[in-house]
């Protein structure tokens, strides 16, 4: 599978698109100014307790509504975390190594938020989800520090292996390896891409890691509360380091700041791929040159076409998501059962596609055509499962109901990517209402008056609807005629299919366009 990474940098944002065998796949918008992302840490201030809910309201400085954090996500090792950063704020916690550092006991798994927290206690979080709709930020107190290679965890002496290493000897080699290395009461959680990695890239890894926990407790130290500890890597470079592989065929970018920013992450994490990443220099915009909008007015809105003319249908609420497979009006085969299976097979695929691309989250049905064969309803859930097996968001697939639905849940951290792809109409300009069409001929006669005294063009060429252009033309002692007998000027009137009911533009003998205007 080839992979390209297109990168659009304004001044309002960076936009990344990335592209899976010429398909859109991803889009990812990262406004400038937006300074609350996916994996930040800060000191926060416990504002509220919610008993009833077995929760608490955080201030971590976001604006518009204080985070959400709940029992659950508070982790095993809180009292190790409190003790940690009341110990780096008040100077009583010299070092950020935990070597002499005594972890506490783990928290109870069914306990209560007032038995762990305070109102008005500080305490160290990182953002799980960004704001979603009416909701704020949704915080942790499981702080993880991820890299290339590894997830640092703080409290523990766990090393655990990607399940999605499969060869047990290699997931051995890489347990041992980082258990020799690590550093007292840190854990780490190796990631897919330490396969194959030598001892020396992994050591290099972590000690970034654990530069970066020192960072934090540096931070704390008399800090006042809310505030930063740590920002995670912008989109870019997180894309880079979270999804990049031998597979990649070219980076572009069209600024050159965000071109050495990518070209310096890329020499860190694969030094032989470093020519892949180009810097585009050409007239038309960078996602225009490489069909990217295009891709984006047919991939967003409401529907969603297939190359076979079959479409998707995709509604949102705010509890889920609903889609809906139409065959549309082409069949190949008078085979009912062939119909709904080809149609249905090239729509998983397609449904995959869009849950990525929007970044669609929670609850999504989907609606497929009634098949009556168990062998055709089991090649679809196949096909759907293959279809979400890139998809780096923690996702469940319940096999086809009897109904004919496939129930997908799919991990939620951002808002879902929303992009309007209609356009203002241009007769009614959006208000849904047009001059009436009985004053057009009228307008038509003003704006003539206005040319022949003010323009004196030597001739003239009136470009209309069809309709209009038969009006106009209609009877022996026609309008043009008229016009002509009045003005003493012939007026060409010319057919434009491309024209709505209501334009109309004048040319001279040379065929520009007079501007009224």
């Amino acid at each position: 599978m080839e992979k390209e990474l297109i990168i659009n940098s304004n001044q309002k944002e960076v936009q990344l698109a990335l592209i899976e065998n010429n398909k859109l796949v991803e889009l990812h918008n990262q406004p400038l100014k937006n300074n609350l992302i996916v994996g930040d840490i800060y000191l926060g201030k416990v504002s509220k307790l919610l008993p009833g809910l077995n929760a608490a309201f955080v201030d971590i400085g976001y604006e518009k509504k204080h985070a959400f954090l709940h029992y659950t996500d508070l982790g095993p090792k809180l009292r190790s975390l409190i003790k940690f950063t009341n110990g780096a704020q008040t100077g009583g916690m010299p070092s950020h190594l935990l070597k002499d550092f005594q972890v506490e006991a783990d928290i109870n798994k069914k306990g209560k938020i007032g038995e762990v927290l305070k109102k008005g206690q500080n305490i160290l979080v990182q953002v799980l989800k960004e704001p979603i709709s009416t909701k704020g930020p949704r915080l942790c107190c499981e702080v993880t520090i991820a890299g290339r290679y590894v997830v640092l965890t703080p409290f523990s002496n766990i090393v655990a292996v990607s399940k999605k290493i499969t060869n047990d000897d290699e997931r051995e080699r890489l347990s041992r390896l980082i258990e020799s290395i690590r550093p007292k009461n840190f854990g780490f959680i190796v990631r897919t891409a330490s396969e194959g990695k030598r001892v020396a890239e992994l050591h290099e890894d972590i000690s970034e890691l654990v530069a970066k926990w020192e960072k934090i407790h540096q931070q704390l130290f008399q800090t006042q509360a809310p505030a930063k500890c740590l920002s995670e890597l912008n989109k870019t470079k997180s894309l880079i380091r979270d999804f990049w592989d031998e597979s990649f065929a070219k980076v572009v970018v069209n600024d050159k700041k965000v071109y050495e920013e990518v070209s310096t992450e890329i020499t860190k994490v694969a030094p032989s791929k470093k020519d892949v990443v180009k810097l585009y220099k050409g007239p038309r915009p960078i996602f225009d040159q490489y069909g990217i909008t295009k891709q984006i007015k047919a991939s967003f809105g409401k529907t969603a076409t297939m190359a076979s003319g079959a479409y998707l249908v995709i509604e949102n609420t705010e509890a889920m998501h609903v889609i809906d497979v139409n065959s549309g009006p082409k069949m190949v085969s008078n085979d009912q059962e062939t119909n709904a299976l080809r149609v249905n097979i090239e729509s998983a695929e397609e449904v995959a596609r869009q849950l990525r691309l929007r970044d669609i989250g929670g609850i999504i049905i989907v609606d497929f055509i009634d098949m009556k064969k168990q062998e055709n309803k089991q090649a679809l859930f196949n096909t759907i499962k293959e279809a979400m097996s890139t998809d780096n968001a923690r996702h469940t697939i319940l096999p086809l109901s009897k109904f004919g639905l496939i129930q997908i849940t799919r991990e939620r951290v951002r808002p879902a990517v929303e992009i309007s792809t209609a356009e203002k109409c241009p007769v009614c300009r959006g208000t849904g209402k047009v001059n009436a069409t009985i004053l057009l001929i009228d307008e038509i006669k003003r704006d003539l008056e206005f040319i022949i005294k003010s323009h004196r063009p030597k001739k003239l060429n009136l470009q209309v609807h069809p309709f209009v252009a038969a009006y106009l033309k209609k009877g022996f002692v026609s309008i043009q005629v008229k016009w002509w007998r009045k003005y003493q000027k012939w007026v060409t009137v010319k057919e434009n299919v491309n024209y709505n009911l209501m334009k109309y533009v004048f040319f001279d003998g040379n065929e520009d366009e007079i501007r009224l205007n």
